[in-house]
């Protein structure tokens, strides 16, 4: 089973993930991982975050390169060995953070960006099993993640929230939401609780 989880900057995902790590009933061998990667795909991604000046184009392929990379050398492996992967991000952060970077690019020509990046990958991503969003407001995530980057600004996150909210819209059976303005703690056992019905299923 292929388990991811979404949501804004700053809505606690990282977190929730380190304490599912340690939960008592997940299995033993399970596949914690994350995107960006700490491939040399994602530290190229970690330098196009970085640099206000970057091409969105050019670094909406660096993800997908990244992706790529992360799941013939990550995901589908684990997944084939009877793995349960959890993954930090994934193509759904794709589709809703590049669908907003690209919305402005002055030479692509698509009215629909998301889509367009949805159709990047159908040819070669694997679609989650299920996906818990972590349910944010733009000012909480920008505040929480510290505006540290251009991905980290409010305006810019409301537009990435309208893209997972269409997201969900378009698949609502494989996300679970979470309110992710609560306390950690009260996050966390929705998460736990989330993760363990389905691995019930």
């Amino acid at each position: 089973m292929l388990v991811t989880l979404e949501g804004l900057d700053g809505s606690g995902k990282s977190s929730a993930v380190d304490c599912l790590a340690e939960h008592d009933a997940v299995p033993g061998d399970a596949v914690f991982t994350r995107e960006p990667t700490a491939s040399w795909y994602g530290e190229a991604v970690e330098r196009s975050i970085a640099d206000d000046d970057a091409d969105s184009l050019a670094e909406c392929f660096l993800y997908t390169a990244d992706h790529a990379d992360h799941l013939a050398r990550v995901v589908r492996p684990a997944l084939e060995a009877g793995r349960l992967v959890v993954s930090d991000r994934y193509s759904d952060s794709r589709y809703a953070y590049q669908g907003a970077t690209l919305a402005d690019h002055p030479h692509l020509d698509t009215d629909d960006p998301l889509e367009y990046v949805r159709d990047i990958h159908t040819p070669f991503t694997r679609r989650p099993d299920a996906t818990i969003y972590f349910d944010v407001d733009p000012e909480t995530g920008a505040r929480r993640a510290g505006g540290t980057n251009k991905l980290e600004q409010v305006d810019f996150l409301e537009a990435v929230g309208e893209n997972y909210e269409r997201l969900i819209d378009d698949d609502p059976e494989r996300f679970v939401r979470v309110d992710a303005t609560r306390s950690q703690e009260a996050v966390l056992s929705d998460v736990e609780s989330t993760l363990l019905d389905l691995l019930g299923e």
